[in-house]
């Protein structure tokens, strides 16, 4: 177990919630089930989250799901968002919520962890071993998580209680000088750059002006895994993932020759690798 009192390689974690007292709660307890933990920041709401997240670059975010303007699902999505470069990790998330049994099937898949209302001592000491291991697991280089995507963990409980969303099922883009309307399911996979978006079937390459975090929030989150910060590819589009001479992690996509390379943050899509 790390030294509490060394604080260079001791875990950092961000605490969100709207109200106080849960926040000194929450912080009393994980000072007992987690005492090498450093709350680097408080935040009231998500949208101070978010730039709490930014500023501090820590390990873990403890998220309430409910608070007001932003959400704490709507602040997990931006902070999923964020560039953390080749090298970098996106933080843990951690939800903060009353008991709600949508949710909690939800995080049983793995993608993130929860805390029900009020944190009980018992169940915070099994988040505080999950996360623990992952953390452990990604400074040592290993690749074992089993978590699906963080997006379609955020869709589902965005989406708790209400039906389905509607995804998109065309896109229009431009193809040479002419607008197209292209079917999703004939996409291989998106690429974004500072202007455009790339989208590529077998046939067709085709620009559109959307970035890859709005259409993160349009596509199925289970036909489509983002790979990258601007990268999406269709699950059913992956022939193979390799290893470069770097060890960076490549896909190769089925009817078309580009290689699409898989960020740090999005290894654990391809365990075992």
């Amino acid at each position: 177990m790390t030294n509490p009192s060394d604080t260079s390689t001791a875990p950092r974690a961000v605490l969100a919630d709207d109200e106080r007292l849960m926040r000194d709660q929450l912080r009393a307890r994980l000072a007992e089930a987690w005492p090498e933990l450093q709350i680097v920041a408080e935040a009231k709401n998500g949208a101070e989250a978010v730039e709490l997240v930014e500023q501090h670059r820590p390990d873990v975010v403890f998220l309430d799901i409910r608070m007001p303007g932003m959400t704490g699902v709507d602040a997990a999505r931006q902070i999923a968002q964020m560039d953390v470069g080749d090298e970098g990790f996106l933080p843990e998330i951690v939800f903060i919520t009353a008991y709600d049994q949508y949710a909690v099937e939800a995080f049983e898949q793995g993608a993130a962890d929860y805390i029900l209302k009020p944190a009980e001592r018992d169940r915070l000491k099994v988040t505080v071993e999950r996360i623990s291991k992952r953390l452990a697991a990604r400074q040592s280089g290993e690749e074992g998580g089993t978590e699906p995507p963080i997006q379609q963990l955020l869709h589902r409980l965005a989406s708790q209680g209400g039906a389905r969303p509607a995804y998109l099922k065309w896109i229009q883009a431009t193809v040479g000088q002419a607008i197209q309307m292209i079917p999703v399911d004939e996409v291989l996979f998106f690429i974004s750059d500072e202007k455009y978006t790339r989208v590529q079937t077998p046939q067709v390459e085709a620009l559109i002006r959307k970035p890859i975090k709005e259409l993160i929030d349009e596509l199925d989150p289970e036909r489509f895994w983002q790979i990258h910060r601007s990268t999406l590819v269709a699950v059913n589009a992956i022939a193979s993932v390799t290893r470069d001479f770097r060890g960076r992690q490549i896909v190769a996509v089925k009817g078309h020759p580009q290689k699409l390379e898989v960020s740090r943050s999005y290894t654990h899509l391809f365990k075992g690798m």
